[in-house]
């Protein structure tokens, strides 16, 4: 029997809170888990990697597990993934082939960063000879959606044609986006409350801070950051800024409530996908799934509907922010840098939640609506994005300085210099593509391959 089979059966409503709660953690124990897409291409001639043949993703995946000894798991007969020595972390693959790291959670973002350099160095050590490349933007800059090869796992057999029924651009988002993401802990409901809502509301300023996405089938798209227009356009049911939870009264339990009447994907039964696709959780729980009449839900099946939720930020057993285009090494670990400045110092996390206590759900949507097209530039209020992103930065750096991690003589600040050196341009890493393929590039937008492989 699957792990969903084996978990146990949800019997009250607690049981779905306690799922979520049982994430708290003292703060002695507060980790930071990074998580980054990349985007796999090929050199000469220039093109998307395929799963199969002795050079695909395939063959990729079993030479890192070779050189470093994590375990495949699999799809049927086809690997799609590897999992690592630690409890939490390892390799997957996205729908159109992005190779993700799901790192472990980590003390310090030294330690982050040590993981990070270390799995780079095994994607190029087993990727250059394939012929395997990795790019670091938030959308593939060339190929649509038709022309990237589809992995061969069985939820996106079942995501990908319910994407086309409930908005524009789902399957962009699933076959040609990257995204970077940082996990961190709460340690009781308040905190979760008060965490949640800071990093909801400050989310846009994080997607205009990291806005690096500005191209799309061979040309300028319009966007800094297409990737979070693309989340615009991709089944609002499930996405968005999730206004609930600035509301009074706002607990782990109306989070379940919103999450119940998410439309499911799937549920895993003997180690197959059961399309339910639009199906509601709450019909689950009453055993009134048409296609499994009867069957009630486990608290593993909750944990699974739970990860298909996609908020700008998901609450699971911890919290994590998705609201950053992928970019290079140092971007990925400035994401980390930025919010774990701002949420695991008691006195940043006071400051962001005073800066944000008095904006109205209407601003708040509105920049989020709005940022992806001019990112630092977007007006608010008296000011810019660039105004507020500068007090985040400020403060995210007052509360490295106060968790005073230090190793070879620098402490966790150093990650936030890609953020100074984008507010000291006045321009994001986006628009600096732009200066490039408007100038020294003369338009020619395959020179971003080399540019920005990470």
């Amino acid at each position: 029997m699957s792990g969903e089979e084996n978990a146990p059966l949800i019997e009250s409503r607690s049981d779905l809170v306690y799922v979520m709660a049982a994430g708290g953690k003292p703060r002695s124990e507060w980790r930071v888990g990074t998580e980054h897409e990349k985007h796999v291409y090929r050199r000469g001639p220039l093109g998307p990697v395929p799963y199969d043949g002795p050079d695909g993703i395939h063959a990729l995946l079993s030479g890192i597990a070779h050189r470093t000894g994590w375990h495949p798991f699999y799809d049927h007969d086809n690997p799609i993934g590897l999992r690592n020595h630690h409890a939490v972390g390892g390799i997957s693959l996205e729908p159109g082939g992005q190779f993700e790291l799901s790192g472990s959670p980590q003390r310090t973002i030294h330690e982050a960063a040590a993981e990070l350099d270390s799995h780079l160095e095994d994607c190029h050590a087993i990727g250059r000879p394939l012929n395997i490349h990795f790019l670091g933007l938030g959308v593939t800059p060339l190929w649509s959606v038709d022309a990237i090869p589809v992995m061969p796992k069985s939820r996106y057999g079942i995501m990908t044609p319910y994407m086309g029924k409930v908005g524009t651009l789902g399957t962009s988002m699933m076959y040609r986006s990257a995204t970077v993401q940082t996990n961190l802990d709460f340690s009781s409901e308040a905190d979760m409350v008060k965490k949640l809502r800071v990093s909801l509301a400050l989310q846009p300023v994080a997607t205009a801070l990291f806005a690096n996405s500005p191209f799309v089938d061979g040309a300028p798209s319009g966007y800094l950051s297409f990737r979070s227009q693309i989340w615009l356009e991709t089944d609002a049911a499930r996405t968005g800024m999730l206004p609930f939870v600035f509301e009074p009264g706002f607990d782990f339990d109306r989070y379940a409530e919103y999450a119940l009447d998410v439309p499911m994907y799937f549920v895993i039964r003997k180690g197959e996908y059961i399309n339910v696709a639009g199906e509601s959780f709450r019909a689950f729980l009453e055993g009134r799934l048409p296609q499994l009449p009867g069957v009630r839900p486990t608290t593993k099946d909750w944990e699974n509907h739970l990860s298909t939720l996609f908020p700008e930020v998901r609450l699971k057993q911890f919290l994590e922010m998705r609201g950053a285009d992928m970019g290079d090494r140092d971007h990925v670990l400035a994401l980390s840098a930025l919010w774990t400045g701002l949420l695991y110092d008691e006195a940043a996390l006071a400051g962001a939640a005073d800066l944000i206590a008095d904006w109205t759900e209407a601003e708040r949507q509105t920049l989020r609506l709005e940022v992806p097209r001019t990112a630092l530039a977007t007006p608010f209020r008296d000011g810019t994005v660039a105004d507020l992103a500068r007090l985040a930065v400020d403060l995210a750096r007052g509360g490295l300085e106060r968790r005073n991690q230090v190793r070879n003589g620098r402490d966790e600040t150093v990650y936030l210099q890609p953020l100074d050196t984008t507010l000291d341009l006045g321009k994001t890493p986006a628009e600096r593509w732009l200066d490039l393929y408007h100038g020294e590039w003369g338009g020619d937008l395959t020179r971003i391959f080399e540019a920005a492989e990470i």
